[in-house]
């Protein structure tokens, strides 16, 4: 070990899994680096971008084998000391590289290494000079007088955008009359262009206390909420990590909305998550409705520069709300004051793929750093929240009325067993859709599943249409002509003919919401019918769209996906059908009857609000299953506690820890290989705490052409298993079957697909 030396502890976007030591540039003054700061380095043979994450007076290598720093990219630091402690936490929890863990709370554009812009934006708007003026005074320049007249449109002043859909060449124009004194240049903060364009800015500006003044419209808060409010504001300068248990319509917006504003009142901001970029839209809409001040989004469907954008105004304070999906989670801010993460349960929070975290978990260990509360709301909460209430980790509220005396939607099974309904629509269902048709409502169809059928069969020879590069059936598509596999993308024409025996007898099985709302056509055809999947929202926008329709009353009957089971709120959906209950009832991954109860619970909720009270029908041709029963009978919360029950009796999650260790290739053989070796490696670590399950094959064992097979890690201790991980994982990298394969751990996994 080399001490006195001036060493830079820099990560590097790499799949090693280590922080690199470098000695600092000698243009740069040692003591004046902060950690978060952007360097450009020498790394291999080609020069990168890595990010200042510590410094030291000593390295473990020789100080004369030490590369220099080449270039300091940022003044002050881009991430903040809590960002920088969090992602250090993160790295270390879910043992993956740092490097990539850092540069994940970065934008893009920041990790190619552009420079930190300035967040403003130009804009030109008229002087009082230029108000006054008598358009005859500019007669002899019409181009000035008619971007004059164009500026008058802008009260609060034009950008460059804007000026460029009235007038083209501009610019040289724009000068004279800046000459003249007629107009002024302003730059004005991107997050101040996010403020409600009703509100008076003015007013706004003028009474920092009224900053997140309610609008006109105030709701009378029910008993339940008012408690629920009360208690979270209480703890606003302390953590606690509260478990709100609302029932679908019960206002858990609501109370996020007091106690965000109360949050603001403070001069703090609030971060709020949400799992799908669809339930983004509604939500800022919402909260512009209501607050007067700048709301910072994030989710999939920004550009390079609006993400950055959003990120600089969280950062520097600017925006009052920030509001994302799961990445958003690691968003700087200036003041946090509260996190809320709404539909807690739902599995988009945890990233399946390259850097596998849970953004929930992620952030109750945020709120915990800066002391302050965090909300987790869902009407189905997951088994590991509830768990955390049992053992007084989380408070929970509860709100088990729907406001405004709305009645729970009345459930009941139908038995389909020996039902003709060829395209998955018993007569009983679509006799109760005709019935809430004719009174002006509407309906929602749920089927979980896409496309126009699972399955293409021979008649005659029995062949089925195959994907070639997973163990599963081509999807038929049928308004496409087209057959694609849902599991890696592979896609080919529809066959005429049968390539076993050449027969044209091929029939399609099983029905996916594409054949549905064929039927409905047929069985409605005055009917405007809207479908909502992956395959009818891909474009930009689409997905707002459809929701806007089905809101404007525009289509009568809703067919989709889980898409239409999360948050959405349709008030004159009346009559909700699930098509087919049971295809997650005899699931090998022990959470599918959670997952089951919770979609349940998820898409009879979009049944009956307000005045109109609402129907729950539930096709199954498992009637008598005890899971449907129990929760028909008696609820989520009785379900939930058996399963509870069920997993300390079998030694699952949450009671016990978990790792997934994956392992995938062409070779069918190099998985199993490393994961013996791997598995061979843990017993110079391994704890008596720590059971090892396998390898095995994955529940697809083939999937996009490759092979797949996992080793799972199970520990009563959660201390012992990631003792043994510290030790073991980085050993995983020199292992020569590591070579051969591409292999993943998964800390905490929530599917063992």
């Amino acid at each position: 070990m080399q001490e006195n030396q001036s060493v830079l502890r820099i990560s590097i976007p790499s799949p090693l899994r280590r922080l690199f030591d470098y000695l600092p540039a000698s243009n740069v003054e040692f003591d004046k680096l902060q950690p978060g700061v952007r360097l450009q380095v020498p790394f291999g043979n080609r020069k990168t971008i890595g990010l200042l994450v510590a410094k030291a007076d000593s390295s473990d290598f020789d100080a004369n084998k030490l590369k220099q720093a080449s270039d300091v990219l940022d003044e002050t630091a881009l991430l903040p000391s809590d960002i920088l402690e969090l992602l250090t936490w993160v790295a270390r929890y879910y043992h993956h590289p740092p490097g990539e863990v850092y540069f994940s709370a970065l934008p893009t554009l920041l990790r190619k290494g552009n420079p930190l812009p300035d967040n403003s934006i130009k804009r030109w708007r008229l002087s009082d000079q230029g108000r006054a003026l008598d358009a005859t005074a500019l007669r002899q320049a019409p181009r000035q007088l008619k971007l004059l007249e164009c500026l008058r449109l802008f009260a609060e002043g034009a950008d460059a955008e804007q000026i460029n859909q009235q007038q083209v060449n501009w610019r040289p124009v724009m000068s004279k009359l800046i000459e003249k004194q007629l107009v002024d240049v302003i730059e004005v903060s991107a997050a101040d262009l996010e403020i409600n364009t009703a509100a008076d800015k003015q007013d706004i500006e003028a009474q920092d206390a009224e900053v997140c003044k309610l609008s006109d419209t105030q709701l009378e808060l029910s008993d339940a909420q008012n408690h629920a409010v009360k208690q979270i504001k209480d703890k606003l300068d302390q953590f606690q990590a509260f478990l709100l248990e609302g029932v679908t319509g019960s206002g858990k917006t609501e109370v996020y909305l007091r106690v965000i504003e109360a949050v603001i009142r403070q001069g703090r901001q609030a971060l709020v998550l949400v799992p799908e970029i669809g339930l983004t839209p509604q939500m800022v809409a919402r909260f512009r409705d209501r607050f007067h001040c700048a709301v910072a989004v994030f989710h999939s469907g920004l550009n390079e520069k609006q993400r950055l954008s959003a990120w600089l105004s969280a950062r520097d304070g600017s925006a009052s709300i920030i509001i994302g999906t799961r990445s958003a989670v690691f968003t700087p801010t200036a003041n946090l004051g509260v996190i809320i993460l709404d539909e807690e349960h739902d599995l988009s929070f945890k990233q399946q793929e390259g850097f596998r975290y849970s953004a929930r978990d992620v952030a109750v260990k945020r709120a915990h750093q800066n002391n302050i509360p965090i909300v987790l709301g869902s009407a189905t909460p997951s088994l590991e929240c509830l768990h955390n209430v049992q053992t007084q980790r989380f408070e929970l509220l509860t709100l088990p009325e729907r406001v405004g005396g709305a009645q729970h939607p009345g459930i009941r099974l139908l038995d389909v067993r020996a039902v003709k309904m060829p395209e998955g629509l018993s007569p009983v269902l679509l006799e109760m859709m005709r019935q809430h048709l004719k009174k002006g409502n509407q309906v929602l169809l749920f089927l979980n599943r896409r496309g126009y059928a699972p399955a293409l069969l021979c008649h005659d020879c029995g062949w089925v249409s195959h994907c070639q590069r997973c163990d599963a059936n081509m999807t038929i598509h049928q308004r496409d002509h087209r057959q694609r596999c849902h599991h890696c993308g592979a896609d080919k024409p529809l066959v005429e003919s049968c390539p076993e025996c050449q027969s044209k007898e091929l029939h399609t099985y099983g029905a996916g919401t594409e054949r549905v709302e064929q039927a409905l056509m047929a069985h409605f055809p005055d009917k405007k019918i809207i479908r909502i999947d992956r395959d009818t929202t891909r474009r930009k926008g689409a997905f707002e769209a459809l929701l806007d329709q089905v809101n404007s009353g525009e289509g009568q009957i809703l067919i989709g996906t889980q898409l239409l089971a999360k948050g959405h709120h349709f008030p004159n959906v009346t009559l909700v059908g699930v098509l087919n209950a049971d295809n997650e009832l005899f699931s090998s991954d022990f959470r599918a009857s959670e997952r089951m109860a919770q979609l349940l619970v998820q898409v009879a909720g979009r049944a009956g609000r307000a005045e109109k009270p609402g129907e729950v029908l539930i096709q199954t041709h498992q009637p008598e299953h005890p899971l449907l029963q129990t929760m028909i009978k008696q609820g989520y919360q009785q379900f939930a506690k058996q399963a509870l029950d069920e997993r300390r009796m079998a030694e699952l999650p949450p009671y016990t820890h978990l790792a997934l260790l994956r392992a995938e290739a062409v070779d069918s053989q190099a998985p199993e290989h490393f994961l013996q070796a791997a598995r061979k490696l843990s017993a110079e670590y391994q704890s008596s705490q720590v059971t090892f399950l396998g390898p095995l094959p994955a529940p697809m064992e083939k999937r996009a052409g490759r092979f797949r097979m996992q080793l799972l890690l199970q520990s009563d201790s959660r201390a012992s298993l990631h003792q043994l991980l510290q030790h073991w994982t980085p050993r995983l990298e020199t292992l020569k079957q590591a070579r051969k394969v591409r292999w993943s751990l998964d800390v905490d996994p929530m599917e063992m697909f």
